[in-house]
């Protein structure tokens, strides 16, 4: 693979350091940026309800980025995205726990299946409006490979209690 272009997540709902929220994630665009990932593009920052419901959390806030990964596999990219939430004081203590940075591969390139351990584009992408909105939001259009449809169309598709709301740009990078 050779300039492959990613969709990365990234959602926060923990300070770090004394940064939270869209402060983060822009941090968090920034430190990959300095490893070497060209982001293309971000999508806005919205603030969802904490996922599952009734998890008791303070809401997320969450983007997307479009990004040229250059020639990372899969596994190359998954490895570096742990590393900078590691960065940023994730520990991963339980499922769908509160996090200071949570960072997913939702898809890369037009790959579909498993890859070192990968999958996909993301497994669960589809029923989730805290994904979907951001990348609606830049790609619309968008293919789902596996399921058919667009982003936009996905999103449409899911409940309209949603709990997302677009809340800001994205900060520019810093320096």
């Amino acid at each position: 693979m050779h300039n492959t272009t990613a969709w990365i997540a990234m959602g926060t709902n923990m300070p770090f350091a004394g940064v939270s929220g869209a402060d983060l994630l822009s941090r968090a665009r920034d430190a990959l940026l300095s490893e070497g990932v060209s982001v293309l593009r971000c999508s806005g920052v919205w603030q969802t309800a904490a996922w599952p419901a009734g998890t008791n959390q303070p809401d997320y806030f969450n983007a997307v980025i479009e990004a040229d990964v250059g020639d990372r596999d899969p596994r190359a990219l998954f490895d570096l995205l742990r590393l900078v939430e590691e960065r940023f004081g994730r520990a991963r203590r339980e499922r769908w726990g509160a996090r200071t940075l949570d960072l997913d591969i939702v898809a890369m390139g037009g790959l579909s299946g498993f890859f070192d351990g990968i999958e996909l584009p993301h497994p669960r992408m589809a029923e989730r409006a805290f994904v979907l909105a951001p990348l609606a939001e830049l790609a619309p259009g968008w293919p789902h490979p596996g399921l058919g449809r667009t982003a936009a169309e996905l999103l449409a598709g899911l409940p309209p209690a949603g709990g997302y709301r677009r809340i800001s740009d994205f900060q520019p990078p810093a320096g």
